[in-house]
């Protein structure tokens, strides 16, 4: 049994030392995303890098979005899937406490390219 914990320790340790590769998204513009990130008001509930206030707290800080290898902590981090969850996040996740952004799909395209662009290395 603790073999298998040390096996697993190391596994979760090899994971955090080796992020997912970087993403890109063919058409989007990561400066336009920050934009729509500015004008519907993201950094109510999150800190995010590159907009200066708010700063907010609820939906936790989204710095090195990049580098995670999941969205919310439950859906994996793919181009499709977070264009798809920062358009209408309770369609994936009924629970969540995110609501649907009044974006479209090209701006929801544009701003999972920016936060891609967010790493902590």
């Amino acid at each position: 049994m603790r073999l298998l914990a040390l096996a697993a320790t190391g596994l979760v340790g090899a994971c955090a030392q080796n992020p997912e590769p970087r993403r890109a998204i063919a058409g989007a513009e990561p400066k336009r995303g920050l934009a729509v990130i500015e004008r519907v008001g993201c950094g109510a509930c999150h800190d995010i890098p590159g907009v200066s206030w708010p700063k907010g707290a609820t939906g936790g800080p989204l710095a090195a979005f990049g580098d995670r290898p999941f969205i919310a902590g439950r859906l994996p981090n793919q181009p499709q899937v977070l264009t798809a969850w920062v358009r209408d996040a309770p369609a994936l996740a009924p629970t969540t406490a995110m609501p649907a952004m009044p974006i479209n799909e090209a701006e929801a395209r544009d701003v999972a390219a920016y936060l891609y662009t967010l790493h902590g290395r």
